[in-house]
């Protein structure tokens, strides 16, 4: 029968850890592959993931489980910001590592300067690193037009670089060749892909990600002019419009393999409490919400960030079918979750630590998975079971 389920994986800690495949993993897929090698169920890649193309990171996960994946399976963390074409006509500047030109044109920005690029531009703000200051003093050769917003697509290799060019351009209002009298505020708009504070790699304890980098961005911000950073969207995971644009690509997956009974039920695999398991609660209380027709004003009173990411969610919906009714999460012990315990639990003598973005607040109830199982193959066998599915 045809499936009324699918499944959200995340990718490191799940099917990966660093470049090594997870074994459950391939065993996993071969339940979920006919024998000419094709998903029975419909399936996309949910990483928070953002320093490289969706096409490589296909070929990557097609390496990894021994079947084609196609990139149009892969929701990487900036995957949703094609939604935000308000400002793809803008001159953004953007950071992180990989191919960013080349993402950030994939997904609808017309006019992108790197942060290399604005280093070269403007010479005399990079000051850190001794050996990179110039050795002679040329007035700076400024950008052409002025910048009118930050993309901060993952973490950067030089944080002190981009610490210092990101500020200098939030202070400048766009221009950091200019000195202003006044700092602006509200700053210019940025759009952040990827909260995740920590990751699993090859290393025995979770490496920092984008997420402590976006720590270290608010606080600087904050002590230099005593006010909040703020964020025109938080995108990826735990983030409502990642889990929605997901959804929409689970339902496009169902109708091309021809299968006519509507998605109802999605299974969000990871590894990580603070974005895996409270994204897809998170996502799940969404449609309950929803189910009761109180789309709107349930986004309001879920501990999400911004209604910027509430009005883009809702307006997804014109374009994808309201079938499904919920979305369970799997938690599984290959990656940053052990059985002895990430999620924070309240104690008298000791407060929680909330390891998510501060712009979510802190619900423990949004912690606690559906399901832990040890890998991603249990994950699998028991969304089986529970669908009756074979």
């Amino acid at each position: 029968q045809p499936p009324a389920f699918g499944f959200l994986f995340d990718v490191d800690g799940v099917l990966v850890r660093g470049s090594q495949p997870v074994p459950a993993a391939r065993r996993a897929f071969q339940r979920l592959a006919d024998g000419g090698g094709r998903l029975r169920v419909p399936v996309v890649f949910l990483t928070n993931a953002g320093n490289c193309l969706r096409s490589a990171k296909a070929r990557e996960l097609s390496q990894a489980l021994g079947l084609q994946v196609s990139p149009e399976q892969v929701v990487l963390s900036h995957s949703p910001l094609q939604l935000f074409s308000q400002f793809h006509q803008r001159y953004m500047l953007v950071d992180g590592q990989g191919p960013l030109e080349e993402n950030a044109y994939n997904l609808g920005f017309k006019h992108v300067v790197t942060i290399e690029a604005l280093r070269k531009a403007y010479p005399l703000l990079d000051m850190v690193d001794l050996s990179r200051r110039p050795k002679e003093l040329f007035p700076n050769k400024n950008l052409s037009k002025t910048l009118a917003g930050v993309i901060l697509f993952g973490e950067p290799v030089r944080w002190e670089t981009s610490l210092q060019l990101i500020t200098d351009v939030l202070l400048s209002n766009g221009n950091p060749g200019a000195e202003l009298q006044d700092v602006p505020y509200p700053h210019l708009p940025i759009l952040a892909c990827n909260m995740d504070l920590l990751w699993m790699a090859e290393a025995k304890m979770p490496r920092f990600g984008h997420g402590t980098f976006l720590l270290c961005l608010e606080s600087i911000y904050k002590k230099v002019t005593g006010r909040e950073l703020k964020y025109e969207a938080l995108i990826g995971k735990p983030s409502p419009v990642t889990y929605r644009y997901a959804q929409y690509l689970i339902q496009q997956q169902a109708e091309q393999q021809g299968c006519k009974a509507p998605i109802q039920r999605l299974y969000a695999v990871g590894d990580n409490p603070m974005s895996d398991v409270y994204g897809a609660n998170l996502y799940n209380k969404y449609l309950k919400s929803a189910r009761q027709s109180q789309a709107q004003a349930g986004l309001k009173r879920s501990p999400q960030a911004g209604s910027p990411q509430a009005e883009v969610s809702l307006g997804l919906r014109d374009g994808c079918s309201s079938s499904v009714e919920n979305c369970e999460s799997i938690l599984v012990c290959t990656g940053v979750y052990r059985h002895h315990g990430d999620v924070p639990k309240r104690t008298e003598a000791q407060e929680p630590v909330f390891h998510g973005h501060r712009d979510f607040c802190f619900d423990p109830s949004l912690l606690q998975a559906s399901y832990i199982v040890q890998d991603v193959d249990e994950a699998v066998q028991l969304a089986f079971q529970k669908e009756n599915w074979s």
